[in-house]
């Protein structure tokens, strides 16, 4: 499941005798490992690790290096993540560390045990906790006779010194995965207490692209993995040479900002076109809803004709009933309401009644106003007019309670009859008011209807926040809604307290004159303030009247009612899957010149030559000659533009006229390995290395005082 660079051999080993060592370029994006001597490597792979869970057994399987996304949907990947060893080009996690080596060998051809010297290159400066640790890990693991560290730059100075491209004092400018170094070399050797490193490099560069589409685009964030944003910074990212000219260029909308924009289609299927439906499918369709309507009007028939059988057997059950009190003496009339639930015989005439106006509504028969009116009538509250010696205990219970209904209703129409004049009479006079002057009859309806506005969003703000504004109590004292409701529950009380006061003293009386309406309007009254409901009428009918006089007026609660609504979300086009990468080519590559853009507060790359060169205790002449082999490598230092944009940026910190070359190393990405791979084949490296009985003797000590990486 891992992207290698040549088919596993099982004979290597067999092939190259066990004095040859094994050349390990441990790089935090690429791991790749071959042979001394070699120009090659075996093997090389993504040096991450990925633990999913099989989705038919759950059993965990490591994958080590780049996946293959048909053989990934076999696991569950929801659960892992791609893990890597590294932190900032510093091995931390050494489980990984171990599923890495055991794969690379395993490529390799190795067995369980590799008896073959190890060279493994390492960053500068390379803490020595973590070089003890992996030291342990090859001896203790797989059994390695010996081991030798070097530094990845200065193995890719070393090479491109024998191919020419810079001289034995120079500088190393490394771009790499996690960090960037700029390592000074002094007579072939690195000077370290010079060099200068800062935490930005090509991951960043690469995780800042995928930002940007995924803010820019985000109905696409799926489709910006990481792998995917890393290809788009190969094939697209370069440096711009003036950040902020480049800038203005995008900036202005000019032809060369089209000219620089680049764009990666992503696959879309236009939604299909809506037919209208053709004649067999409206047909279709109406015969369905015809059928559907035919079942519900014989259920709503069928349940019509039971009900009237059932209103019919009712009917039935009361008339001989009648009949039976009007044959019946008067102790069994009396025996025969006590079964039948009746108490009296007028009663049952009133149920009679109204039983023949359901039957008569269900036949969808005409119940005749007379009808209405006598059911309204005497046959409504048949007990009011009968003496109360006539009637038992239960019936005067129910009289009282026929007297009350009996004057509320009248008291309603008395009121609804008098309100209906008194709008007659105020139309009236309204009509009399807007022929006399129009005009200010106009003017006089707004100015009332401001009035009338404010008073009631006052009030609303009232009940919220209890009279209240801006957290300062109210010069006019006003209460909150609760205090206002616990008022009106107190006066109901109040009132209701009174009534059964006065029904403890004698006959009560409650309900039998016209004073009585307006303490039972007033008990089942449920408003805040008196007059809130006048006012609101009054509103109303201005708001009616000013719409009646003046077309363009638009009452509040209207103007409430016509807010825009949200605009809908318009179907993606093939425009909207076109993704346009054009400021980003840029921008991207620009945080190791500015870590401070995606929040590093660290130094750029031409700034940390300026830095090392300060940390050099040598005179000018020196710095100088340094400045003049000056040689730029890591995969990072393949973005086009790289090398003038670090000249213009190196010569910001260098002397008026100062010399400068620059120039990109043979292969920035592999010459690491081959240098290391030519160190590995010479005599130096048998000089360089500490066997395993070094190691048990002095233990970690031995990484403190055996300085093997000085010794190129």
């Amino acid at each position: 499941m891992s992207s290698i660079t040549r088919p596993r051999r099982e004979s290597d080993f067999a092939c190259f005798p066990s004095s040859t060592p094994i050349v390990i370029d441990n790089g935090a994006s690429t791991f790749r490992i071959g042979w001394a001597g070699e120009t090659e490597p075996r093997v090389a792979f993504r040096n991450v690790v990925q633990r999913p869970r099989h989705r038919s057994t759950g059993e965990t399987v490591s994958i080590v290096g780049d996946t293959d996304p048909t053989l990934m949907k076999f696991f569950d990947c929801t659960r892992s993540a791609v893990r890597s060893p590294f932190d900032d080009d510093v091995v931390y996690q050494f489980e990984y560390m171990e599923y890495i080596l055991d794969y690379g060998f395993d490529r390799l051809g190795a067995s369980s045990e590799v008896g073959h010297p190890i060279l493994m290159t390492e960053c500068e400066c390379n803490p020595s906790f973590s070089r003890a640790r992996m030291a342990e890990l090859l001896f203790e693991t797989y059994g390695v006779p010996s081991i030798a560290f070097g530094i990845d730059n200065a193995f890719s100075y070393k090479f491109n010194q024998k191919l020419g491209n810079c001289g034995e004092d120079g500088l190393a400018i490394s771009c790499e995965h996690g960090t960037c170094h700029v390592v000074p070399f002094l007579k072939g050797q690195p000077v370290l207490g010079a060099c200068c490193r800062t935490n930005v490099g090509g991951f960043h560069v690469t995780d800042f692209l995928r930002q940007l589409l995924s803010l820019k685009y985000p109905y696409h964030t799926a489709n910006f993995t990481w792998e995917k944003a890393e290809e788009l910074k190969k094939e697209h990212c370069y440096v711009a040479l003036d950040y902020l000219s480049e800038l203005q260029i995008f900036k202005n909308n000019k032809e060369e900002a089209e000219e620089k924009t680049r764009y990666w289609q992503l696959p879309w299927v236009p939604p299909p076109k809506e037919e209208p439906p053709s004649e067999e499918e409206l047909a279709r369709k109406a015969a369905l809803k015809e059928k559907a309507g035919q079942r519900l009007r014989e259920m709503a028939a069928a349940k019509r004709s039971q009900k009237i059988v059932e209103l019919e057997k009712q009917l039935s059950y009361l008339e001989e009933l009648t009949e039976q009190l009007d044959e019946a003496e008067e102790s069994e009339a009396t025996a025969i309401l006590g079964r039948s639930g009746y108490l009296s015989q007028q009663e049952i005439k009133s149920a009679i009644v109204k039983a023949t106006q359901s039957l008569r509504k269900a036949k969808g028969e005409s119940n005749g106003n007379e009808e209405k009116a006598d059911a309204s009538g005497a046959d409504k509250y048949p007990l009011v007019s009968v003496p109360d010696e006539e009637l038992t205990p239960e019936q005067l219970k129910e009289k009282k309670k026929q007297i009350l209904l009996k004057t509320t209703t009248e008291g309603k129409l008395r009121a609804k009859q008098k309100r209906a004049e008194e709008e007659a009479l105020r139309e009236k006079q309204e009509e009399q008011k807007r022929a006399e002057n129009p005009e200010l009859y106009l003017e006089e309806l707004r100015a009332r209807y401001s009035e009338l506005s404010e008073k009631s969003e006052q009030r609303k703000r009232q009940k919220v926040n209890g009279g209240q504004t801006n957290g300062n109590h109210g010069s006019s004292g006003g209460v909150g809604r609760g205090e206002r409701l616990n008022a009106a529950q107190k006066e109901r009380m109040r009132l209701l307290a009174s009534a059964a006061f006065d029904r403890g003293k004698g006959e009560d009386t409650f309900g039998m004159r016209d004073e009585d309406w307006l303490v039972y309007n007033k008990m089942s009254k449920d408003n805040d303030d008196d007059g809130n409901d006048d006012d609101e009428s009054e509103l109303v009918w201005i708001a009616s009247k000013l719409q009646e006089i003046d077309p363009t007026f638009v009452s509040k609660s209207e103007a409430v009612q016509l807010t825009p609504e949200p605009p809908k979300v318009r179907p993606l086009t093939a425009e909207d899957y076109r993704i346009a990468i054009g400021i980003e080519r840029f921008r991207c590559p620009e945080v190791l010149f500015q870590p401070g853009m995606i929040g590093i507060d660290q130094a750029g790359i031409d700034e940390m030559v300026s830095i090392s060169l300060r940390r050099l205790m040598e005179d000018e002449s020196v710095k100088q000659r340094l400045c003049q082999s000056i040689l730029v490598t890591g995969g990072s230092s393949l973005f086009p533009g790289m090398i003038p944009r670090l000249e213009s940026g190196i010569r910001q910190y260098r002397p008026y006229l100062s010399p400068l070359k620059l120039v990109r190393a043979a292969d920035p990405i592999l010459d690491a390995w081959r240098g290391a791979a030519a160190f590995g084949a010479s005599s130096k490296f048998g000089k360089q290395t500490f066997s395993l009985a070094d190691y048990r003797e002095h233990g970690e000590n031995l990484f403190h005082r055996y300085n093997i990486v000085y010794s190129l």
